[in-house]
């Protein structure tokens, strides 16, 4: 079922997002839920609280990111050992990144119509329970980790807005008032916060 994504404005996408225990209910459709709702809205990633459940739930797909890309751009943005991923998080700590950083054009579905450069680590170890609760140990790279990172952040009550320039941020002041009211609009469900 896809669900209606809350746009900027709302609460929930600023509160720390609560661990799930492995009894969690309804935690297998949500998981569905939250991937019908990402593909059905275009998006590479999505987190719970964007879909006003706030646990420490998100989904990453830069497999099809990557399989749309040239060679030269998996070159680019993408480590040579990655082709991308589909892949549930769930209870996910960044446990080391790398010094390396990169800058790269970021939106979210959040706030449709916007996007920002954000600089963000080349490489990440993150520590995981999959959708089958099993534990997990993995280092992510270039794209891969950088969507990783983005919903990551929502789990932490981020928005990449954060990263950005204090001038960026305020010329953005508008626009994010348009979308918390409505008055931008996505191809897909939205819950908007006035």
């Amino acid at each position: 079922m896809q669900l209606p994504i809350l746009s900027y404005g709302h609460s929930v996408l600023r509160e720390k997002c609560q661990a799930i225990e492995a009894g969690y209910p309804g935690l297998q459709s949500l998981i569905d839920n939250i991937w019908e709702t990402m593909y059905g809205a275009n998006g590479c990633g999505l987190a719970a609280p964007q879909v006003n459940v706030p646990v420490r739930l998100f989904l990453v797909d830069s497999k099809t990111t990557f399989d749309k890309m040239t060679d030269d751009e998996r070159k680019e943005f993408f480590h040579p050992d990655d082709t991308g991923i589909v892949e549930t998080f769930i209870n996910a700590t960044i446990v080391d990144e790398s010094e390396e950083t990169w800058i790269d054009e970021e939106g979210c579905l959040s706030i449709p119509a916007l996007s920002g450069r954000v600089n963000r680590a080349w490489s990440i170890t993150m520590e995981y329970v999959n959708r089958a609760f099993e534990p997990q140990k993995k280092t992510f790279y270039g794209a891969t980790a950088r969507m990783i990172q983005h919903e990551y952040d929502h789990t932490e009550g981020i928005l990449y807005l954060d990263y950005l320039k204090p001038l960026t941020r305020k010329l953005f002041q508008g626009k994010l008032e348009k979308i918390a009211k409505g008055q931008i609009r996505a191809k897909y469900p939205m819950k908007f916060a006035r």
